[in-house]
């Protein structure tokens, strides 16, 4: 690896905006990274970066959608190499039975979870093989061990991981690393909001008694840490839960 290619610190995150995606744009920033945060939301991307400076860039881009990833990717790639894709855009969108959930939840959770990732991969891999970089995907342990409720969310997940260990297997030999992080239990704003089309009730209750679930902050600590490892050692996977959370099914909350 020549000196250039050790030095570069640039990193794309996508959903940037919120939740996780945000969080690791912060802790890539505070460790010395420049970072090109990618989310269809640009007025939260603008205040996130009047807040970070000039080391925090952004593309309004959604990746469900072909000709804005692909103008996103374009603009990107002029402000010089990537080092690191952290493919945080994702959710989960209802929690009904498989016998009566809605197809457009689940075609909505593939085309984010799955596609969404798959097409942003494809599009940044020939510049991270050109810097030795790193292909790194939030999946979620719901992709490891399903739940009732939770077909179309757990099916996509499982989708996402295979595919990142799919491409780890393809590019063995080539200088890429590819990474899962895969988080249980992490408490956001948006994310089980979201899930249950506003219900904060609902939302709340996922929440309810769990002493210290995960926070966004804790799975942008994995990011970076993995990330900043030597580009010859290659975190496969990390599984993250709270102390609190055996399994989606073995959850302790206070009485």
């Amino acid at each position: 690896m020549t000196e250039s290619k050790k030095t570069i610190k640039r990193a794309v995150v996508t959903g940037a905006s919120s939740g996780i995606g945000q969080a690791s744009v912060r802790a890539l920033v505070d460790k010395g990274w420049k970072v090109v945060g990618l989310a269809r939301r640009e007025d939260k991307l603008k205040a996130l970066a009047d807040q970070l400076g000039e080391n925090f860039t952004y593309e309004v881009c959604d990746v469900t959608d072909e000709d804005s990833t692909q103008a996103a990717v374009d603009a990107m790639l002029k402000g010089g190499p990537v080092k690191a894709l952290v493919n945080c855009a994702g959710a989960a969108f209802g929690k009904d039975p498989v016998a009566t959930s809605s197809l457009d939840d689940w075609r909505g959770m593939y085309e984010l979870n799955v596609i969404g990732t798959l097409r942003v991969i494809q599009k940044l891999l020939p510049a991270l093989k050109e810097s030795e970089g790193t292909v790194l995907v939030i999946s979620s342990t719901a992709g490891i061990e399903p739940y009732e409720g939770g077909g179309g969310y757990c099916a996509s997940k499982a989708a996402e991981r295979v595919m990142a260990r799919i491409l780890r297997l393809e590019l063995i030999g080539q200088p890429v690393r590819v990474v899962d992080i895969a988080p249980g239990l992490v408490h956001t704003d948006e994310f089980s909001l979201k899930r249950f089309g506003g219900d904060s009730d609902r939302a709340d209750a996922v929440y309810a008694g769990v002493p210290d679930p995960l926070t966004a902050d804790d799975i942008a600590g994995c990011v970076t840490w993995a990330l900043e490892q030597p580009d010859t050692v290659d975190i496969d996977q990390i599984v993250i839960r709270p102390r609190a959370e055996g399994s989606y099914t073995k959850l302790y909350r206070r009485s």
